[in-house]
This record gives C-alpha cells, sequence and structure tokens, in this order.
C-alpha cells in the first residue's frame, strides 16, 4: 500500500507521537509498503528519506506540555502539494484534535483517512472551543485507532464517535541488549548476591524525560532522592532528556547534588544503554499520559520499573505484575518503594522477566499488523483508488 502518515509535532524535539510516527513508518517500510510521512520541520532540517517537512512549527500550549504546531497558508500549501504527489492508498493523521498538520491533512484530502488518537486529558478548553471547528475534519475520518483505553475514554467524551484500541509499539529487539554507559556497571553479569554487595548503600536510580515539565514528576522524584539519598550515601540518579538540569537540580541539596548526573538530550544509542545502566527506572508522572511509551522502552530492556500508579502506567506494567507501583505525586512512597526494590535483587529479577515477558504484546512486528488490517478495513469500505487532494475552503 501507499501511505500517508501525517506528524503533528515537529520532528526534531523527542516526544512520544514523533516516536510513534516514525516506528511505525519503519515497520510498514520494513514489510514492503510506500510510506512518506510530512511533519512540521524547517527545510534544512536534518530528516529521513521518508519525511517531508512542511514548515516551521510554533510552539504551542497544549494538554498540559508545550507542544511545537505547524498551522497556516504555508503549511497548508505543501500538506495539499504532498497529498497529491503522494498518491496514497490511505492517509494516516496522528492526533486530528491538534492544531496542525492533521486538520488540514483532513480538510484537504478525499479518501480513506484513518486517525490515532494519543492524548488523554479530562478536560481540554482549547479542544472545547475548537470543536465546532475541528468537526468538519473529524467527519472526514473513516478509522480510528486509540492507542490506549484513556485515549479511546477522550475521543468519546470530548469530540464522539469511538476507535479500535491498538497500542503503541516499541522496536523490542532495539532495547534488549546494550553496554551501559561509561562508569555505570549496569545490572547484566551479577548473581543475585553480588548485585545486594553492590546495592548496599548504593546502587543507581534512574528516569527518561523532558525535566522542565512538571507533569513529567521529576520533582517528585527529587524530593524522593533527597530522602532515600541521605539512607544509602552512594547512591546516584541517572537524567536522560531535554530541559534545563541545572534548574531542576538545584532544587536539592549541595551535598546530594553530585550524586545526580544529567546527561540531557541523549542519541537514541545512549537512550538505550541508559536503561541497561540503572537498578531500578523510575516514572514518577503526575498525569496526562495515555499509555507510557518509556515504559514499554525500560521493558523492552530488562529494567526493574517503579512507576506512578496512573491508569495508564498500571494497564502497561500490568497492575504491578511487571513493575512495581507507587501512589501519585508521593515521594516519600517513592522513596520507600524505591529502598525495597534496591535491597531484594530476587524481585528485580522477577520484574524484569515479568516486563520482558508483557511487552511482546507492543512490538511493532505486532501492532504494524493490526494497523494494517484497519488499512485495509477502510479502503475496502471506501472502494479502490486513491486519497486526493482539493483545495480548502
Amino acid at each position: 500500500m501507499r501511505v500517508g502518515l501525517v506528524c503533528p509535532y515537529t520532528w526534531d524535539v523527542p516526544g512520544g507521537v514523533q516516536q510513534h510516527v516514525r516506528d511505525l513508518a519503519e515497520a510498514l517500510i520494513a514489510s514492503g509498503h510506500h510510506v512518506s510521512v510530512i511533519t512540521p520541520a524547517d527545510d534544512d532540517a536534518p530528516l529521513p528519506s521518508y519525511v517531508v517537512p512542511a514548515g516551521r512549527a510554533v510552539p504551542v500550549p497544549y494538554n498540559g506540555s508545550v507542544a511545537r504546531l505547524a498551522f497556516g497558508f504555508l503549511s497548508a500549501s505543501r500538506v495539499r502539494r504532498w497529498i497529491r504527489d503522494g498518491k496514497f492508498d490511505v492517509l494516516h493523521v496522528h492526533e486530528p484534535a491538534a492544531p496542525s498538520l492533521g486538520v488540514l491533512a483532513c480538510w484537504a484530502a478525499d479518501g480513506p483517512i484513518v486517525a490515532t488518537f494519543h492524548a488523554s486529558y479530562e478536560k481540554s478548553r482549547a479542544v472545547t472551543v475548537a470543536a465546532p471547528i475541528l468537526q468538519s475534519a473529524m467527519e472526514k475520518i473513516t478509522g480510528r485507532i486509540a492507542v490506549s483505553e484513556a485515549a479511546r475514554t477522550t475521543l468519546v467524551e470530548h469530540l464522539g464517535g469511538d476507535a479500535v484500541l491498538i497500542p503503541n509499539g516499541v522496536a523490542t529487539d532495539r532495547y534488549a541488549m546494550a553496554e551501559p554507559l561509561p562508569g555505570w556497571p549496569g545490572r547484566s553479569g551479577r548473581t543475585d548476591d553480588t548485585a545486594l554487595t553492590h546495592l548496599r548503600g548504593g546502587g543507581a536510580l534512574g528516569f527518561l524525560g523532558r525535566m522542565d515539565e512538571p507533569r513529567k514528576g521529576l520533582q517528585v522524584l527529587l524530593k524522593a532522592f533527597e530522602i532515600i539519598g541521605r539512607q544509602r550515601p552512594e547512591l546516584r540518579l541517572l537524567l536522560a532528556g531535554p530541559g534545563d538540569a541545572d534548574e531542576m537540580c538545584a532544587k536539592v541539596s549541595p551535598e546530594l547534588r553530585g550524586r545526580i548526573v544529567a546527561l540531557g538530550l541523549v542519541s537514541d544509542e545512549d537512550k538505550v544503554r541508559a536503561y541497561h545502566s540503572v537498578d531500578v527506572f523510575v516514572a514518577p508522572n503526575l498525569g496526562g499520559e495515555s499509555f507510557g511509551i518509556v515504559l514499554a522502552e525500560a521493558m523492552s530492556a530488562g529494567a526493574p520499573i517503579l512507576a506512578s500508579d496512573i491508569e495508564a502506567f498500571r494497564r502497561v506494567l500490568q497492575d504491578g505484575r511487571a513493575g512495581a507501583l507507587f501512589p501519585v505525586g508521593d515521594a516519600a512512597a517513592l522513596a520507600a518503594a524505591a529502598g525495597e526494590l534496591l535491597d531484594d535483587p530476587a524481585r528485580r529479577k522477577q520484574l524484569s522477566a515479568e516486563a520482558r515477558t508483557a511487552v511482546r504484546a507492543y512490538d511493532w512486528s505486532t501492532v504494524a499488523r493490526a494497523v494494517v488490517r484497519v488499512y485495509e478495513t477502510v479502503a475496502v469500505d471506501r472502494g479502490a483508488g486513491v486519497v486526493e487532494s482539493r483545495p480548502l475552503g
């Protein structure tokens, strides 16, 4: 099939939706499909060969974060041209409710359109205000996918309609094996006895996410580190992700800051190595997550996980079987749970094994096949032919 994927957020800023689109594109290409992606990006931005830039992105507050979106005459013109030249059998729009390329693509296209809904939120003033405008775009969609029950509930309650549930995917083989980062011992090769000896008074906790985005919960982890760091004089904290690490770490007592290592934005290779460098991976998110791709990545790496007990994480971690849970926002509970895991190598080994088993359901080899079945269904329902571009307005 010829598939056009529409990414709403700028390609050069890490995010779950961008990664989903990239991995889906590569999984489809590997299966023999012709794929093109359009995304907000500058013309001189380094992009894969299958990605087309739609123009500069603008930062806009959206779903508790600041998203970099593209919406305007230049982007609309490029979307129309991309659809016209692509001659796609199906157009696949991600986050069509975001004020970005997805809305423009729905307005501009005639033919089979599939939409994937990623976001989870209880209320969105922006979506409520824009609902009449979005409705004309939503009516063009012929197949709907939600990446989680939380995303599906958001769709039903805010936009109407229903969706088939197909989770986010993860390239499990990409994360399965890696050497730890320099100076970090990693987990491979230790027996339970040597692991416990290593962790008495020490060990390593890890975090990956946007450091200065409150809903990612780093501030909760840092408060917990104040507690557990004093109990364990050699415990270290490894942070990875964009944001002002110095500003965040300034909130920690000076005597503990030297045990926090902030890598900043890391390459895909170093991200994998980071998962293999820590004894416990912590996801302290406060909410607004519909799936938890970082959990799926850490699970693929076999990292023992300690996560906030939000609905999305609880589902991915199978109610605590594939990762430990703690009450949302409770730094003291996080510190206590982390200490218990660091002192219990058998429990960490069990969580690691359960995680590697559970994450197989999210491997792209499985997820991409389910997505293609949706493509085939909408293509048959709409009859033979390609997605065509038409003037806006």
